[in-house]
């Protein structure tokens, strides 16, 4: 009975700490995240509540070097040759292969939404069933012998004919951000068994450490685009989630001494992303990479958020940059993307986390009026964070 009561209190104590920021962001800048969320939310936890676990194990490709509970997946651009159909494959960037094996990357999408989801819909509502039911496939994922995935990832990416896997097939496991999110709301409640809890933080645990000492995961670490961007974006909700402060330390660093840096120009855009077959896609990829990281890694010592480097460039450059092309995406001023051009934008995390950070109505504005739930698979794989409700902390976002 003593358990049960502190848990109570515990988790009275959790939900506090979101609604009275929530309430101030209302008076403040006009939002309301938990009622303008809630008909989503709600409408799609009664159709995720009656979803059952499907993880990796389900899908086998047999062009995997990895056993069933490897994921698996094939480099997106990367296209059989006319003059040697049988041969190595060659490169068409920014055009995806549809004949890629995407099974393994649209489960963890899935599991990504569900968590999403149905944490929500319990941080809305309170019920259990919500919570027990995104308990239960966490336990499928991460804990159950049969089903779970591996915590490594050496068979992202693969190229026929050339590589059996690749350092940036790490990016594929960015929809396990929300994952870790909702994990960590989920172990204040009683139907998330306290030895899961355990099983899951050692298994996200096992995957961070695998992503910051394989040969892989430090190439991609350091690669200078938005997939070192991503890497830390994993790193943080992981270690987040874990306890390896050291891991948000280093990434704050990184930050502030090379994403913005280096890899922003003077304008606030990202040159890297700038000179691909898909300039305007890739600016809101990592634009949302980086307002993320600056979610998470903030603190009350460091505000990611209203740090300028000695170059001048700031998050407030870089959403200055970006925002005019939300708005109205006919002024862009660089070639069209070569594909998904009409898809874009959608309702971009970035515009929510600056809006209250920077105190902007307006990119609130814009963001409540974007496209909440995409269908396309192309913009899904390339938006990780679609829960505002997961990302709300005591300090008020």
């Amino acid at each position: 009975m003593d358990r049960s009561i502190g848990r109570f209190f515990s988790l009275l104590v959790f939900c506090l700490s979101f609604t009275v920021p929530l309430c101030a962001e209302r008076t403040d800048l006009s939002i309301d995240l938990k009622a303008l969320e809630k008909s989503r939310i709600l409408t799609k936890a009664k159709v995720y509540l009656q979803e059952k676990p499907r993880t990796v194990t389900a899908d086998v490709c047999e062009r995997s070097e990895g056993d069933r509970h490897d994921f698996y997946s094939e480099g997106d651009y990367w296209w059989p040759d006319p003059e040697n159909p049988g041969g190595r494959y060659i490169r068409r960037d920014g055009e995806t292969n549809p004949a890629n094996f995407i099974a393994h990357r649209k489960s963890m999408i899935r599991l990504s939404d569900l968590i999403g989801t149905l944490v929500s819909a319990y941080r809305i509502t309170g019920e259990e069933k919500y919570a027990g039911h995104a308990a239960l496939h966490l336990k499928s994922w991460f804990v159950d012998e049969k089903t779970k995935m591996r915590p490594s990832l050496l068979y992202g990416q693969a190229i026929h004919g050339r590589y059996s896997g690749r350092s940036i097939g790490i990016i594929d496991t960015l929809h396990l951000i929300e994952v870790a999110r909702g994990a960590k709301i989920l172990c204040l409640s009683p139907s998330f068994k306290a030895r899961d809890q355990e099983a899951v933080r050692n298994w996200f645990s096992e995957y961070l450490n695998w992503i910051n000492t394989h040969e892989y995961g430090l190439k991609e670490k350091m690669h200078p685009n938005n997939h070192g961007v991503c890497w830390s974006l994993q790193a943080s909700a992981f270690a987040d989630f874990t306890g390896h402060e050291e891991i948000l330390d280093w990434v704050r660093t990184q930050f502030k001494t090379v994403y913005l840096a280096s890899m922003m120009d003077e304008n606030g855009g990202f040159p890297a992303e700038l000179k691909r077959t898909k300039p305007y896609g890739y600016s809101l990829f990592m634009i949302d990479a980086m307002a993320g990281v600056a979610q998470i890694v903030s603190n009350q010592q460091e505000d990611l958020w209203q740090f300028v480097s000695p170059e001048g460039r700031s998050m407030k450059k870089g959403m200055e940059f970006i925002f005019p092309f939300i708005v109205e995406k006919g002024k862009w001023p660089y070639p069209q993307d070569v594909m998904y051009w009409n898809e874009w934008p959608v309702r971009h995390p970035s515009l929510l986390f600056s809006g209250l950070r920077l105190k902007k109505k307006s990119y609130l504005e814009t963001w409540k009026k974007l496209e909440s739930d995409p269908k396309t698979y192309e913009v899904l794989r390339n938006l990780p964070i679609r829960h505002p409700l997961l990302w709300v902390s005591h300090s008020g976002v």
